[in-house]
C-alpha cells in the first residue's frame, strides 16, 4: 500500500506533517515526531521580530504595539543563530523533510534570513503569513499586496520551495489564492488558526482563548480546498482540525497532498500520527485503492462550487 505523497517536489512517505509548534521547537521533540511516523516536520516558526531584533533592523513604527517590548523582556536575542542551529541539528537527526517557519507581516530586512535557511540545508520554507485587518487607513487590497510582496521578496532570494500559510478572512479568496500562485508560492496552507483571545471579568484581564481546534474547524478546510483544487497548480495542505485519519481521508479527497496536525497531538500523544496512517491504509484497501494518488482530489468540488453549494444549501433548508 503506496502511502506516499509529493509536496512541494519533496516525496514524503506519506502526508501526516507535524505542523509548526512546540512539538517542533527542538531537535529532540522532531525526531520523537519523526519516530511516530511523520512525513516532514515543520519547525517551530521564528517571528519576524525577532529577526529584526536579532539583526538590528527593527522599525518600530511598522510593528505591533508591544511586540519591541515583551522580545526586550524575554530575552529572545540570538533568535536567527539559535533557528539555524535548531534547522542543522534537526536535519542531521532525522531522514524527513523538516521545514522552518517564518511568522510574517511585513517585506524587511528579515527576508534575507531565508536565504540563510536555505543555505544551512532547508528543503523548503513555509511563510506564515497574516496581518490583522483593523486598520482603518488600509484597505483589503492593500493588505493583500503586502502579503503578496513578502512573497516576491523571499522567491528573489531562494530557489527552494515556499509555502504560503493563510487564513480565510478574503474577500475573494480564490482570487487571492491564484494571485499568491502566480507570485510563485509552491503550496498554500489552508488554513492559519488565529489567535484567539478572552477576557477574565474578574482580574480585567486578557487571556488566552481556546488553544487547541477542534474537528468541527476542518469543515471550512474541506471546503475551500475542495473549491480551490481544480483551480490552482500549486499544492494544498489542509491545516486546523484534523484530527483523526477520518479527517485526514476527507482533505484527501478534497485535494490536499498533504495535512498538517499539531492540536490532537498535544490532546492524544504522538502515537495518534500512527492511528491515522493505520486508519488511512484500512480506508485504502477498503475502497480498492494502492497510492494516494488514486484518490486525491477525486471528490473536490465542480466547476461552479458556487452553484453546487448553494443546491446542497437548498436541499438542507428545504427538507427541514
Amino acid at each position: 500500500m503506496n502511502t506516499s505523497t509529493i509536496y512541494m517536489g519533496m516525496k514524503l512517505r506519506n502526508p501526516v506533517i507535524v505542523g509548526s509548534s512546540g512539538l517542533s521547537s527542538t531537535p529532540e521533540k522532531v525526531k520523537a515526531c519523526s519516530d511516530a511516523g511523520a512525513g516532514a516536520v515543520v519547525l517551530k516558526s521564528i517571528f519576524e521580530e525577532q529577526i529584526e531584533k536579532d539583526l538590528g533592523t527593527m522599525s518600530g513604527s511598522s510593528w505591533y504595539p508591544e511586540a519591541a517590548d515583551y522580545i526586550g523582556r524575554y530575552g529572545m536575542d540570538n533568535a536567527v543563530s539559535a533557528y539555524l542551529d535548531l534547522l542543522q541539528k534537526a536535519l542531521g537527526m532525522v531522514d524527513i523533510p523538516v521545514i522552518p517557519s517564518i511568522h510574517c507581516f511585513g517585506s524587511g530586512k528579515w527576508v534575507d534570513f531565508a536565504a540563510r535557511l536555505e543555505d544551512a540545508g532547508a528543503p523548503a520554507l513555509e511563510l506564515n503569513a497574516f496581518i490583522l485587518p483593523s486598520d482603518l487607513r488600509k484597505t483589503g487590497r492593500e493588505n493583500e499586496h503586502a502579503l503578496l510582496d513578502i512573497l516576491t521578496q523571499i522567491k528573489k532570494v531562494v530557489s527552494i520551495p515556499v509555502a504560503v500559510k493563510i487564513g480565510s478572512h478574503f474577500s475573494s479568496l480564490s482570487t487571492f489564492a491564484r494571485e499568491l500562485e502566480h507570485a510563485g508560492a509552491d503550496a498554500l496552507v489552508i488554513f492559519n488558526r488565529f489567535y484567539s483571545l478572552d477576557l477574565d471579568i474578574e482580574k480585567l484581564e486578557v487571556i488566552p482563548g481556546t488553544n487547541f481546534s477542534s474537528p468541527q474547524e476542518a469543515q471550512i478546510v474541506t471546503r475551500w480546498i475542495s473549491i480551490l483544487h481544480p483551480l490552482l497548480n500549486c499544492d494544498l495542505a489542509a491545516t486546523t482540525g484534523v484530527h483523526d485519519g477520518q479527517g485526514l481521508v476527507k482533505q484527501l479527497l478534497a485535494g490536499a497532498r498533504a495535512v498538517q496536525i499539531s492540536s490532537t497531538l498535544y490532546k492524544n500523544g504522538l502515537a495518534t500520527i500512527g492511528s491515522m496512517l493505520a486508519f488511512l491504509v484500512d480506508w485504502m484497501k477498503r475502497h480498492g485503492h494502492t497510492s494516494i494518488d488514486s484518490f486525491m482530489g477525486t471528490m473536490a468540488a465542480t466547476s461552479n462550487p458556487a452553484e453546487f453549494l448553494r443546491v446542497q444549501f437548498m436541499k438542507v433548508s428545504v427538507g427541514e
